[in-house]
């Protein structure tokens, strides 16, 4: 199903409104329009095809924007790459796409730009990292029409303002950013990117630059209680994902007059899955024998249902006897810490390289502000010595800074099963 593209749409009916702002700038819709044609010219005249995966190795600014929409116009499979990871990591990442674009590309071109003017809702759009519960990072594969019906969804749970202005201070390497930016475009709305969390400058924002949406993780939100946030006049909903919503946190934030929604989803389903415990129109619920949540609709990826049409969110959960979903804990042992997701494993084989370490389990402990943090129990060599700080200096050089664990414990052994499986959960 071919759809007219979103950015040239956007930028026909409402061509002088901000499509993006940023702290140093504005971007109206012809102003996008225009450079993310230059940009995809110059894209295609690298030998970018339709259906090519590219890497954006960008900082989150209007470079990136500029550069993801020159890719959605094409047709190419935008695949950020999150800066923040060690080198390793954004190489292997980056490996899996056909061009790396790690500098802007929106200021050179041919004068006369052409480039296609709509999507095929079932050709790929957006390929999204997510450690997901398997371990090493995966590239989930989002179409064109997943990306759609999220944006329909979600202004169906959240409501439409024509002057809706979208504050993003999330990673755009994750799909709560990216969606921001998509589902702006979709309804030729403002999207407000601060590219790096700021909890005075995010308050400022809310409180003087006219926000109506902003998405946030429970971090954040404790950050901006902290740094004094009190009502905003024009916001309708804060968002609040990545990870469970503390109810003592949301409390104080309803205090404070944030009007907190917490949302439910997951990069495999383009994002939003339920909002305050209601899942999408578009999208269906149910919870297996096992208590595992599965999710249908067509916001799922193609790639990551089961035959069933299902997808299998390795979380647990209930539903209420008015149907609203209640996420109750994981089957996997992923760790969510301030929105991010962490593989114990990935922690665990870094730990291991030290001389020192013996053995190691690394694991989730619940905390008020992060959610979880990320906590490792080390047992040592005999005879070594070496502190906790030593082995988060050593993590740190060869991990992203939010996989680098909170705390280090030691034990003279590791809690295992008769078959010798470490029990993480005795650790937590």
């Amino acid at each position: 199903m071919i759809v007219p593209c979103w950015l040239s749409r956007a930028a026909r009916a409402h061509p002088q409104r901000i499509a993006l702002a940023t702290p140093s700038g504005s971007l109206s819709y012809a102003e996008l329009e225009r450079r993310s044609a230059y940009a995809a010219a110059a894209l295609a005249a690298q030998g970018v095809r339709a259906g090519d995966r590219v890497a954006l190795l960008l900082q989150a600014d209007e470079h990136f924007v500029v550069a993801l929409h020159a890719c959605l116009r094409m047709g190419a499979v935008a695949m950020p790459v999150d800066l923040r990871l060690a080198e390793d990591e954004r190489r292997a990442q980056a490996a899996k796409a056909a061009v790396v674009v790690d500098a802007p590309i929106d200021e050179v071109g041919p004068a006369e730009a052409r480039a296609g003017a709509s999507h095929d809702l079932f050709h790929p759009a957006l390929a999204v990292h997510t450690s997901g519960t398997a371990g090493a990072a995966k590239a989930v594969e989002l179409t064109y029409g997943n990306l759609l019906w999220s944006a329909m969804g979600s202004a169906v749970a959240l409501g439409l303002d024509a002057e809706e202005r979208w504050l993003c201070p999330l990673p755009l390497s994750h799909v709560g950013g990216l969606s921001v930016l998509v589902r702006s475009a979709i309804y030729g709305t403002t999207a407000v990117l601060h590219p790096r969390f700021d909890a005075e400058g995010v308050a400022r924002a809310l409180a003087q630059d006219g926000i109506t949406l902003v998405s946030l993780v429970p971090t954040m939100v404790t950050r901006l209680l902290d740094a004094g946030l009190r009502r905003s006049p024009t916001l309708r909903h804060a968002l609040i994902g990545g990870a469970g919503l503390d109810p003592a946190l949301a409390e104080r934030a309803r205090a404070a007059g944030l009007p907190v929604a917490a949302t439910y989803g997951l990069t495999e389903a383009a994002s939003q899955v339920a909002t305050n415990g209601v899942p999408l129109f578009c999208t269906g619920v149910e919870i297996a024998s096992d208590g595992e949540i599965l999710v249908s609709g067509p916001t799922v990826a193609p790639g990551e249902a089961g035959p069933d049409g299902l997808l299998r969110t390795g979380d647990l959960g209930a539903l209420d006897e008015r149907g609203r979903l209640i996420v109750t804990g994981r089957k996997a042992d992923t760790i969510v810490t301030g929105g991010e997701n962490v593989t114990p494993w990935e922690v665990e084989e870094v730990l291991l390289a030290h001389p020192a370490v013996a053995e190691v389990a690394v694991h989730g402990r619940a905390d008020p502000e992060w959610g979880e943090t990320v906590t490792a129990t080390v047992v040592l060599e005999p005879g070594a010595e070496v502190s906790g700080e030593d082995l988060r200096a050593h993590a740190a050089r060869r991990l992203a800074r939010f996989k680098v664990p909170k705390a280090v414990e030691f034990a003279e052994a590791l809690p295992r099963t008769a078959s010798g499986k470490v029990l993480r959960g005795a650790l937590r």
